[in-house]
């Protein structure tokens, strides 16, 4: 952007008309994509915004100032400088600002709240408790990324910002440069943030651990407790299996558990439960008349959390002769690395 268009800007949002808020603006400008720098300063009048409404006055209640300069540098670990480093990028981001600010001659103080409302704008529950200018960064951060409390904005005004500064598809492009991070320095996600999360979701299946596979390494010999304490179905092929053995020990609850709370149930031709009472009903059902289930793979097609899955099935016990099928299921892997029924019709044909 010109200087000129620097000066629209501020005139038309009402910035910080400070040396260092200007300065501010023009690093981050020079140092990052505009659909990042566009994004952090809509975050600033997000943010500001937020404080009108929780009566909190500019100067008295919070450093806008302060304010201002956070969420305009709050992305600079994905910047050339944040990217070349070793730490996520909010850390990175943090980094680079208490640098840049500290050669301007701001108080430690102030680099110090500042640091934390860049490292801590993704960390919620954290940044809310750690004063009244990180608590308003990460919510005007939160309005422009995810649209939260964007309902308590006033009237015209993301539609006035968003005429000066468009989106340009911000969460995409700013989900896509994270990967791009993540991809080349996989240190820089670690699979318990939100981060590591995102790079899973774009890795073939199993390359990142989740919570579950992180316990599982850990070497303690730890095993799941209380509601968990049943048999997970490790693949898809052990689903089968464990519905077997649950039902010709009658547990119930056993059964219930490899399904998905809203998931569909075809125990009869024509009919079809969804959800999990209705499935118990229908367990409940089955265990009292005796029926025993044999099951014998078939097919299975798996993509990434979702597989496909056909059985030859023989069902016994609740008529006078066996009920001969072909199951058609959909499964998918749960947070906790089991596989259970979203779908799951055993009478197929």
């Amino acid at each position: 952007m010109t200087t000129d268009a620097h000066l629209s800007v501020f005139e038309q949002l009402d910035l910080p008309d400070t040396s260092l808020a200007r300065d501010t603006y023009a690093y981050a400008a020079q140092a990052t994509p505009a659909y990042i720098h566009d994004h952090c300063v809509r975050s600033y009048v997000f943010a500001r915004a937020h404080a009108q409404n929780q009566g909190l006055r500019a100067g008295t209640d919070y450093d806008d100032e302060l304010l201002f300069v956070s969420c305009v540098l709050h992305d600079m670990g994905l910047s050339e400088e944040g990217s070349n480093g070793d730490q996520r990028f909010e850390v990175e981001g943090a980094d680079i600002a208490a640098a840049f600010l500290r050669e301007r001659g701001v108080e430690e103080r102030r680099i110090a709240v500042a640091w934390d409302a860049i490292a801590l704008h993704t960390s919620d529950g954290i940044a809310e408790r750690k004063g009244t200018e990180v608590a308003l960064a990460q919510a005007g951060i939160g309005t422009d990324i995810l649209g939260i409390q964007r309902e308590s904005l006033p009237p015209g005004l993301a539609d006035e910002v968003h005429a000066l500064l468009p989106r340009q598809d911000l969460a995409y492009g700013f989900s896509d440069a994270i990967i791009t991070q993540a991809k080349t320095k996989p240190h820089k996600a670690s699979p318990t943030t939100f981060i590591g999360d995102l790079l899973r979701r774009h890795l073939p299946y199993g390359a990142y651990p989740s919570w579950y596979d992180l316990i599982d390494a850990a070497g303690w010999g730890d095993k799941p407790v209380g509601v968990t304490a049943r048999r997970r179905a490790e693949t898809p092929q052990q689903v089968g299996t464990l519905y077997m053995e649950y039902l010709e020990a009658g547990d119930i609850e056993g059964l219930v558990s490899l399904y998905e709370p809203n998931a569909h149930f075809v125990p009869t031709p024509g009919t079809h439960l969804v959800g999990t009472d209705a499935i118990r009903k229908a367990m409940q059902q089955m265990v009292d008349s005796g029926a025993r289930l044999k099951l014998e793979p078939r097919e299975i097609r798996q993509a990434d959390d979702v597989a496909l899955v056909s059985n030859n099935a023989i069902l016994t016990g609740v008529g006078p002769e066996p009920v001969v099928s072909t199951t058609t299921e959909i499964l998918r892997r749960q947070p906790d690395g089991g596989w259970v029924h979203v779908v799951d019709d055993p009478f197929f044909s």
